[in-house]
């Protein structure tokens, strides 16, 4: 069953809430799940767990840290972390769930991407369990992990995106952030002509070029629109603000704004030039913050902005893709079923605090503890989420994964010129309308 629109725009509006009132709290207990896994006294307990946290990722050290911290306040108990790529990740947590070969815990999206999951029945409810973490994550927090009115995971952090930008080459170039979609054409076409690459992506794992694509068809048709149409409640996506986002991209292409090779280059490779300060501006996640820290030279040289307005009609500067997505499930198969909700719920608090602290990402979960170290550039992209109007969940999220699928196919045609944007738009129709 599709959840309610008005879900959707509830989480953003109360995670804002969360967010701007948990800055100030003093340091709370540690507050954990009596687990009653019936085990022998001494025997020891070992959960698989599955994400995309790889060796590069930014989140890969929160993770660490977060399992460390797990283990420690629960002696006897191990968790055996296996990290995927995120595009191929996609593919592997489907078939586990087909297969019924998922781990103990599974890093998973909430939304539509996990619908299929929990109506399948494989995955653990967490209902019972969630009683004991209530004064640590509100329940806006986790709508997003509500299905048919049940809790099914826990999540780390409230991503949104944001256009990351690299201030001394504005700066060197005369150009002013860009709030509007013609004054980024103008910043884009200044760049190109004095002979440097605006924008770095990646079409090769296309959930990069869906940062940018996802961000300007919500300041195109301004976010209920875009909830209806992914959700199939009623909203053509062959519509003429969808076909002007589809434009857009267009539009970049053919201007040559887009880093040379994007087709083939992977995120790693693609945000490596970037890091390098080869090109001014990369369409991301706020995870990238932490990334910059570890992987720039001169990370005082970068700021981050919201991506522009296309119809200030229909959207506003606040209006952002993302909130809380990134998720820990459980597998109904599990033999451990109280330690596993335990480990899904400590952990994604332990990622949501070391990902902040690190600068990697904006909690999702009370901050009871010092955050005098939050990199700047961290408190900067917080800042804009605790200024946003609203969250929509990025449309291969809000999608069901099938759909999901079928747009980042799409999206790879629109890039290459194989598809126009009216051919994108009413081929994103025709799926959704099945």
């Amino acid at each position: 069953m599709k959840r309610k629109l008005m879900g959707i725009f509830l989480t953003g509006v109360l995670c804002i809430t969360m967010l701007a009132g948990c800055s100030g709290r003093e340091s709370g207990k540690n507050v954990s799940v009596n687990t009653g896994d019936t085990v022998k006294s001494n025997e020891e307990i070992s959960l698989t767990m599955w994400t995309i946290a790889t060796e590069s990722d930014s989140f890969h050290q929160p993770y660490l840290d977060a399992i460390a911290e797990f283990e420690a306040n629960h002696p006897g108990v191990t968790i055996q972390m296996e990290t995927f790529e995120n595009e191929s990740y996609k593919t592997k947590i489907k078939a586990a769930v087909a297969a019924n070969e998922l781990p103990d815990i599974f890093f998973t999206w909430a939304g539509g991407f996990s619908q299929a999951f929990v109506e399948s029945g494989k995955v653990l409810s967490l209902d019972d369990y969630y009683t004991a973490y209530a004064s640590e994550i509100t329940e806006a927090a986790l709508a997003n992990d509500m299905y048919n009115g049940k809790l099914y995971g826990s999540v780390t952090c409230t991503p949104i995106s944001v256009m990351w930008y690299n201030k001394a080459m504005f700066e060197k170039q005369g150009v002013k952030v860009p709030v509007t979609w013609e004054e980024f054409t103008e910043v884009c076409q200044k760049f190109v002509d004095g002979g440097i690459t605006p924008i770095g992506t990646s079409v090769k794992d296309t959930w990069v070029l869906a940062m940018l694509h996802d961000g300007l068809a919500l300041k195109s048709a301004g976010p209920e629109k875009v909830a209806k149409a992914l959700t199939k409640q009623g909203q053509s996506y062959e519509d003429e603000d969808f076909t002007t986002a589809a434009g857009c991209i267009r539009e970049l292409v053919d201007m040559g704004a887009f880093l040379e090779g994007a087709a083939g280059l992977s995120n790693d490779e693609a945000s490596a030039a970037f890091y390098a300060e080869q090109i001014p501006m990369y369409f991301t996640g706020s995870w990238m913050g932490g990334s910059i820290v570890t992987d720039a030279e001169k990370p005082e040289n970068f700021s981050v902005a919201p991506i522009p307005v296309v119809n200030s009609t229909n959207a506003s500067i606040t209006d952002f893709m993302g909130g809380g997505s990134d998720t820990l499930m459980v597998s109904a198969a599990t033999k451990y079923p109280d330690m596993a909700a335990a480990a899904a719920f400590e952990i994604t608090r332990g990622v949501s605090k070391f990902a902040y602290l690190s600068g990697a990402g904006i909690p999702a979960w009370t901050v009871n503890y010092d955050t005098a170290e939050v990199p700047k550039l961290t408190q900067e992209v917080a800042a804009l989420a605790g200024d946003a109007t609203s969250y929509t969940l990025w449309f291969d999220t809000l999608m069901n994964s099938d759909d999901a699928g079928e747009y980042l196919s799409l999206l790879q045609a629109l890039y290459t010129g194989d598809v126009t944007a009216e051919e994108f738009t009413k081929e994103m129709d025709a799926q959704l309308s099945r």
